[in-house]
């Protein structure tokens, strides 16, 4: 986080944020009218859970998981469902040269955690195990679902990620229990 530039994290949140939010200002006001509607937000598992060197896109993508779970209780009287779908890895240009940004490493004392990830995400392009065409279906039957869900992760890493994350918070949660109760009056 710390080599990367001001600019280049404004433009990842103007991207992945700001873009987000004029959008659903721009589309939010035809759903209400209609009283029914479906918004999808494209996350990413790293929006769940992030990982080093991905810190600042992780950060964009958590501000929308925010943004769509306070939507979900905003439109669900209204009739409109929401849903972030948390992809994993998929064999897209992502990590491509088209897509990928990174800022360079100037910090050698980075090069022990955030070196190997920004190493393997080189490796990875092109290797993602996720099948797009199968995302994509997914996420229109998503859309036909009587009872869709407000997150909805694709590939089994995205899976394996979540639940990682879902156990290393339950396990903290229990070892700091007491200390978390003591604070309430």
């Amino acid at each position: 986080m710390e080599e990367t530039s001001d600019r280049a994290a404004r433009d990842l949140f103007d991207v992945n944020v700001f873009g987000v939010l004029n959008t659903l200002r721009a589309t939010l006001p035809t759903l209400r009218h209609q009283r029914s509607g479906h918004v999808l937000n494209i996350g990413s598992v790293g929006g769940f859970a992030t990982a080093p060197a991905t810190g600042l896109y992780g950060a964009s993508k958590f501000a929308l998981e925010g943004i769509s779970e306070a939507l979900h209780g905003e439109l669900a009287p209204l009739g409109i469902r929401v849903t972030i779908v948390e992809p994993g890895g998929f064999r897209t240009d992502f990590l491509g040269g088209s897509s990928l940004r990174t800022e360079p490493a100037s910090i050698d004392d980075y090069a022990e955690g955030a070196g190997p990830v920004r190493e393997a995400l080189v490796r990875y392009d092109g290797h993602q195990p996720g099948d797009p065409a199968k995302a994509a279906r997914a996420v229109v039957d998503l859309v036909g679902a009587a009872e869709p869900p407000l997150r909805l992760q694709l590939g089994a890493d995205a899976v394996d990620r979540v639940e990682a994350k879902l156990e290393l918070v339950r396990r903290e949660l229990d070892q700091w229990r007491e200390v978390a109760l003591s604070t309430s009056v």
